[in-house]
């Protein structure tokens, strides 16, 4: 897949989806699909499927298909179906999306794409409590495509539950003796990435607000700049960081720092994106709209380390 149309544009609240389906079996024999999304960003390329790919009888999860060559690489895959225990029609040449974030490439079988959509991330609902209900809370909005709806999909929770990704420990960091203790605004849509953020920040001695979009941070942060100009202090008095996703229903991670940025008594906050899309090539766009650090997902670890250490460096320099 060519992606030199992919939206470079930060900070304008839309994102581009690759609208896919699952075929399920309907009425008197004929196909219904149910319609899914997934970040452009996040795709390399489409392959086509080889055949009799069949799930190993000692996969660790049955929605592992085991791995295929791709190039100079094997690739694992993962059918899509059996992982949102949607039921499937099988067909002949059905796709492999191949995606990379977090730094791992993987490919997820389905049984059809349609085509690129731009989307504002203001159209993007979050998901119902059925939606989220779904296994593995796979869920994280949806959004109108012409006639229908599409789910968009969490991918990170299919590799978290294929063990791919880490599920970290708290940071074992002493917290601080200080008079004027680290508060920080944690933003994620996912309930299990708030809740390992809120665990180690907490656990590290920090005071901790959580958001699970940038409409609701922004909001709040409209609150913290009120009280600001009440008491006649700078905002960093009554905040010292946000740590935000990228990818949220209705104000996305870049609007959300841009916005920030661009407001004359909150610019000074630091503002630290956490996202599995940052990497070397999407770099620039936090850059472009004055992100303070970015730092991709599976760095759990780091985090609470380098947002403390960035707190305590600008409160140091605030005070020479």
């Amino acid at each position: 897949m060519n992606q030199t149309n992919i939206l470079l544009e930060s900070g304008t609240n839309e994102l581009e989806i690759i609208e896919l389906y699952l075929a399920q079996p309907g009425e008197g024999g004929l196909a219904e699909n149910a319609y899914f999304g997934v970040n452009v960003a996040k795709v390399l390329e489409i392959i086509e499927s080889p055949p009799q790919l069949e799930p190993c009888d000692s996969a660790a999860h049955p929605s592992y298909l085991g791995v295929i060559p791709l190039r100079d690489m094997v690739l694992p895959v993962v059918d899509l179906s059996v992982w949102l225990g949607v039921t499937r029609a099988p067909s002949s040449h059905e796709p492999i999306l191949v995606t990379e974030f977090n730094g791992v490439r993987t490919g997820f079988l389905v049984s059809g794409v349609t085509m690129i959509h731009r989307v504002s991330w203001s159209e993007v609902e979050p998901p119902s409590r059925y939606l989220a209900d779904m296994p593995g809370n796979c869920i994280t909005g949806t959004v109108r495509l012409g006639d229908h709806f599409a789910l968009l999909l969490d991918l990170e929770r299919a590799l978290a539950e294929l063990n791919a990704l880490p599920n970290e420990e708290p940071e074992s960091i002493p917290a601080p003796s200080l008079d004027d203790p680290l508060r920080v605004l944690l933003v994620d849509d996912s309930t299990s990435v708030r809740f390992l953020l809120r665990r180690n920040f907490e656990a590290a001695g920090f005071e901790v607000e959580v958001k699970n979009n940038g409409e609701d941070a922004w909001a709040h942060l409209q609150g913290l700049k009120a009280e600001a100009q009440r008491l006649g202090v700078p905002a960093p008095r009554l905040l010292d960081a946000v740590v935000s996703d990228v990818e949220m229903p209705r104000m996305d991670g870049y609007t959300l720092t841009k916005s920030i940025k661009s407001d004359p008594v909150l610019k000074e906050l630091p503002v630290i994106l956490f996202s599995s899309l940052i990497s070397k090539g999407l770099l620039h766009k936090g850059q472009s709209v004055g992100a303070d650090a970015q730092i991709t997902k599976p760095e759990f670890g780091g985090l609470t380390h380098q947002v403390r250490d960035m707190i305590l460096e600008r409160r140091g320099a605030a005070g020479a």
